[in-house]
This record gives structure tokens, sequence and C-alpha cells, in this order.
């Protein structure tokens, strides 16, 4: 577990849950959370409890074991991708070095913990914050690897990118 100290974690949401019982309300939590090692490598989760901090732990587990790579080139995005996940669109674009991480919320805390610094982006439809990190994730999951893609054209990486 030496890794786990220099991940990067960000609170996206914490939700307060109301069940009506016989008694009165009961209350509980829900929290998403994005984890990342600012190298390429990130996930989320998602976790409720009766208390915040035990959601909020549990949604941070749940991110370390969720956790996918990501293809960087430099410090951005291979190409652009839209990823969709239900109602919610993400719209994600390579940005030129300088321009800084131009995204709302939850698409933001994904990049910062990426280890992406220049990116745009554009959330569609839904605002639901579970949706949209789930729709980002649909769209990292599309982007294609340079080296993989040379393989498959029979080309240099020097080739491909110039």
């Amino acid at each position: 577990m030496e890794q786990d100290r220099d991940l990067f974690e960000k609170l996206v949401s914490l939700n307060r849950i109301a069940k009506v019982v016989k008694g009165g309300r009961r209350f509980s939590f829900a929290a998403l959370t994005v984890v990342g090692d600012k190298r390429g490598t990130v996930g989320y989760g998602f976790g409720k409890a009766v208390y915040v901090s035990d959601a909020i732990k549990k949604s941070m587990e749940r991110g370390k074991r969720s956790m996918v790579r990501v293809p960087l080139k430099k410090n951005t995005i291979p190409h652009p991708v839209l990823g969709h996940y239900k109602g919610a669109k993400v719209l994600l674009k390579p940005a030129a070095p300088g321009t800084g991480i131009i995204a709302g919320g939850p698409v933001r805390a994904i990049m910062e913990a990426c280890g992406v610094k220049d990116i745009l982006s554009k959330s569609l439809g839904s605002k639901n914050s579970i949706n949209l990190v789930k729709a980002a994730f649909k769209g990292l999951e599309l982007l294609l690897d340079a080296k993989v893609v040379a393989e498959s054209r029979g080309k240099a990486l020097k080739d491909m990118w110039g």
C-alpha cells in the first residue's frame, strides 16, 4: 500500500439521503469521489453509509479498486472524444499547452486526478454528477493509445506523431 500515499483524492459530491420510517426519518450519506495518481491513472468510487466519514472512506476504497489507465500525449489527451452515459454526455478535446483545465465540477476533478493539465471539455445533457463522472470515464475508455495504433498500422511511433 505504499502507492496509496501519493494518490490525489477529491470529493465530487456528498448527498444526504432520508428514509422515512415509522418513527420519523433516518438519514444516511452518499459520497462520490475521484482518485488518481496524477500520472495517467484514475478511478471513481461511490459509497453509502450512516456517517459522512464512513461514506467517504468507502467511496475512496472503491475508487482505488476501479482505477483505469488513460493514454496521455504530453499534458493533454491524444484526440477528441465524446463519452455518454444515460442522459449525460461529456465532450473532451485536447488543448494547446498553457490552456489549463477548462472543465466544470466532476470532469475537472477527474482531469486533475488523472494528471491532464491542458484540456477543453463541455458537459451536455444531464447535470447529475454521478452520470457525468460515468460519462467522462466512458470517454476516457474510448481514447486510443499511440503505441497500439502505430503497431496495428505497421508504422513507427515517430511516423504517427511526427
